[in-house]
């Protein structure tokens, strides 16, 4: 059984059916080929799935696509524009990038919040991104950067 749900997605609105129990980060990667979402440990505990729902970081790998319904999903997609990226480049915060997009979609809510967050509360907001390559001290720097 399935049922729509309306969602935006990067500032555009998505009508999608999907069946009850799916995914945000299903649908997103399958159903509308946003791929950059990465999915890793599948269990909510890395990270690498973080999206925003109505500007909130979101595991969307454990997040049911229908808790959703109205709401504005905004995805590693919709912040190529934004001044992380290009921070995360030049402190070389990439490493594997396979974490990269959880971290930069993590550190937006944070900076959206904080402009000028301290290396404590980067460490607070940053603690549920996993980076398996250790890439910690280039990823506070790339946030603390940011704006630079």
């Amino acid at each position: 059984m399935t049922e729509a749900v309306r969602l935006g997605i990067n500032g555009q609105r998505v009508d999608v059916r999907a069946p009850i129990g799916r995914t945000l980060a299903e649908v997103l990667r399958d159903d509308l080929g946003l791929t950059g979402t990465k999915v890793a440990c599948g269990e909510g505990h890395c990270g690498a799935c973080t999206v925003l729902a109505d500007g909130k970081p979101r595991l969307s790998c454990i997040s049911l696509v229908h808790q959703f319904d109205g709401a504005e999903i905004t995805t590693i997609e919709g912040l190529r524009d934004h001044p992380l990226v290009n921070a995360f480049v030049t402190a070389d915060a990439l490493q594997c990038g396979f974490c990269t997009p959880g971290q930069i979609v993590s550190a937006a809510a944070l900076v959206a919040e904080k402009p000028e967050p301290s290396r404590e509360e980067i460490r607070h907001a940053m603690a549920g991104n996993i980076c398996r390559c250790g890439a910690y001290p280039k990823i506070e720097e790339a946030i603390t950067r940011w704006r630079d």
